[in-house]
């Protein structure tokens, strides 16, 4: 709290660096004293405290992220949606849906990234238009927090936005999707028979990025024959090629990760050299 801001900032980030290296007790006092008393202090060193949220926040905190997050004076509200997201906190949901209309690209992101984390299907309806606004960015956020979240509001929401495409590339869409799998396959593979190219294309993608095995016979029809083209000149053809690499990475890594866990952990009871 004393000296110039450059100098208490450095102090900051020493503070930090000492409960990321040991988890420093004292550090970590320092820093949540920071945040549960944050009018006393600037600005600029909450931000950059929020910044790494994830390495000190914890339930102690939740009185004062949900005031920080409806303080309009102090102007922190994005960073107080980071702690928020980091203690999914649904408590937060009403002050982060606030936020979306506030205009501010920042909070407007951190809010739809919180509200993805906490999960609370209350949100689904807030998060639609989303789908359907400028920039990219957000309808990006937008479509991953509804995959995160869930439900089958979430997934009437985006399956809309990938019939009726408001905007010509929505690969988002189709990687949210994705995480619907195994119970949107169904729906993606009928898509894959459209007469719309797009659509064919689009869900190509998205049937790439389950994962599934059952998805391959289709895919590789798509690469083989298919001819359509997009609107923006992309190739379904193409997509399902691109679309395979996927799956069989995803199948790569689930099978790694199994044999990883199948290994002998190196107990008591493992060979001796």
């Amino acid at each position: 709290m004393d000296g110039d801001l450059d100098t208490r900032e450095e102090h900051l980030y020493r503070l930090l660096d000492r409960v990321k290296e040991g988890g420093d007790a004292s550090a970590l006092e320092a820093l949540r004293a920071l945040v549960g008393d944050y009018p006393h202090y600037h600005r600029s060193l909450y931000t950059r405290a929020m910044n790494h949220a994830a390495v000190f926040v914890d339930a102690s905190l939740a009185e004062p992220l949900l005031a920080a997050l409806a303080d309009t004076r102090y102007n922190c509200q994005a960073w107080a949606a980071m702690g928020c997201a980091e203690l999914r906190l649904p408590a937060a949901v009403p002050g982060l849906v606030a936020l979306l209309d506030r205009g501010d690209w920042m909070g407007q992101e951190q809010a739809v990234v919180a509200l993805g984390r906490i999960g609370d299907e209350s949100a689904v309806p807030a998060l639609v238009p989303a789908l359907w606004s400028e920039p990219e960015w957000l309808r990006e956020r937008a479509a991953e927090a509804l995959a995160a979240i869930g439900g089958d509001e979430a997934l009437t929401a985006l399956w809309e936005a990938f019939e009726h495409r408001g905007f010509t590339r929505i690969g988002y869409v189709a990687s949210a999707l994705s995480k619907f799998a195994p119970d949107i396959i169904p729906r993606l593979l009928a898509a894959a028979d459209d007469d719309d190219p797009d659509l064919r294309y689009w869900a190509a993608v998205a049937l790439g990025s389950t994962g599934d095995p059952s998805v391959v016979p289709t895919l590789e029809r798509l690469m083989a024959q298919d001819k359509g083209q997009t609107v923006f000149d992309g190739w379904v053809s193409v997509a399902a090629k691109k679309a395979l690499r996927t799956q069989r990475r995803i199948q790569d890594a689930i099978a790694a990760r199994s044999a990883q866990d199948t290994e002998p952990d190196g107990g008591d009871d493992a060979p001796q050299a």
